[in-house]
């Protein structure tokens, strides 16, 4: 059965961003800052390197009892046993995935318009991460979406909404009011020189703002 989960402080990872040695070490310090819930995003690994990162990611994400979701790749997901698979807009149909990883995983889909959104809801998926927000280092070719775009996906969508691309401690205040339920950070928390205190700085920044509409 799947968890409830706490979608407020998402770390998305790249291990070419982080500050530290290990990339289960930059996670172990995020999630002792507040992380909530971790995507084990590596673009450049080969599979097998990306089926034994996510072993060592994973025993750190269940010893402190925190989610891990894998990027893209389904067939990780289920040889190591994550929580759940989170793709985009060229990968896998969701509706495939769904039938691949069954109801029992967690499913994130990437949306940036509120009909890539509506989709994602009808194929089964469990939460949007919408974006990208603002220009990101990260995924350069990244469409972005308006702010509009995103109160129009919030008030159409029942399910949680989480903001990501270019999301740091000067663009958190912005999502004021917008009813997302939380924000994707990736080289705001593990680039820096103390990744808990920066996971714990914008988690208190986003909980502080008033994000329901």
């Amino acid at each position: 059965m799947k968890p409830e989960l706490d979608y407020s402080l998402y770390l998305v990872t790249d291990s070419s961003l982080m500050s530290t040695d290990a990339l289960e070490q930059a996670v172990e310090q995020a999630i002792l800052g507040g992380c909530t819930l971790v995507q084990l995003r590596e673009k450049k690994l080969s599979s097998l390197d990306f089926y034994h990162t996510a072993v060592k990611v994973l025993a750190i994400t269940n010893h402190f009892n925190i989610p891990l979701i894998i990027n893209d790749r389904v067939d990780i997901a289920l040889a190591v046993g994550a929580d759940g698979v989170h793709i985009g807009q060229s990968d896998l149909p969701a509706k495939i995935v769904r039938k691949i990883i069954g109801e029992d995983k967690i499913l994130g889909v990437s949306a940036s318009s509120l009909a890539e959104a509506l989709q994602a809801e009808k194929d089964g998926a469990d939460y949007l991460g919408v974006g990208a927000m603002f220009a990101t280092g990260t995924k350069t070719d990244a469409e972005l979406v308006a702010m509009e775009e995103l109160r129009e996906i919030r008030k159409a969508i029942q399910l949680p909404v989480v903001v990501i691309g270019g999301i740091n401690k000067n663009t958190i205040p912005l999502f004021s009011n917008t009813g997302i339920d939380g924000i994707a950070v990736v080289s705001a928390v593990i680039s820096e020189d103390d990744i808990t205190l920066a996971a714990a700085k914008l988690k208190g920044l986003f909980l502080g703002i008033d994000s329901k509409l």
